[in-house]
């Protein structure tokens, strides 16, 4: 079974716009707030190499999309 995974941020449109888009095409995915959880952003940074780019699509443990449409946001280090 694939597990989908998005990690964004609420104050990151692009976020919103994948997601929306994930729910009209059915997709199943759990939604990882990295702003709100700092695990989330830990694993975000882990995944990502690093980088705080958001959103990003991980599929079965690894990143398979990093923005939507080429677009990101940045977001800081979880404190």
């Amino acid at each position: 079974m694939t597990t989908l995974e998005l990690y964004g941020s609420a104050q990151c449109p692009f976020t919103r716009e994948l997601r929306d888009w994930l729910e009209w095409t059915r997709r199943d995915f759990q939604e990882f707030d990295v702003d709100a959880d700092p695990e989330a952003n830990a694993r975000l940074r882990i995944l990502n190499c690093g980088a705080g780019n958001v959103p990003v699509l991980v599929e079965n443990g690894k990143v398979v999309q990093v923005g939507w449409q080429g677009r990101s946001c940045i977001v800081g280090f979880g404190e």
